[in-house]
């Protein structure tokens, strides 16, 4: 299996990598307003039929999809999953049920 991602093959490119990082939560923010709002999973995290986990899948599909056609880029699964995860802290789409945060 022959290595593909770019952060693997030009390490040194550090401002092209931040740059697709940042294009990529910006992508994820922006396909967030295509849905209604999500609660974030509860109590089973690791329900794979839960819509928030269903959407993680697809959108990181899509990302990849975006970045290597716009970008000429393959992300690495890692800085997929770090964009998406600061694009959720970022977005006003989803909602943490108060059952499942902190208690006040």
């Amino acid at each position: 299996m022959a290595i593909r991602y770019d952060l693997w093959l030009t390490p040194d490119d550090k401002p092209r990598h931040r740059r697709v990082e940042q294009a990529l939560e910006r992508f994820f923010v922006a396909r967030f307003a295509d849905y209604p709002h999500l609660r974030l999973p509860g109590a089973d995290p690791y329900d794979y039929d839960a819509p928030f986990n269903r959407l993680y899948d697809a959108l990181l599909a899509r990302a990849r999809d975006y970045c290597e056609r716009e970008w000429h880029y393959v992300p690495t699964p890692a800085q997929l999953n770090t964009a998406f995860f600061r694009a959720v802290a970022h977005s006003p789409k989803f909602v943490l049920d108060p059952r499942d945060g902190d208690s006040p």
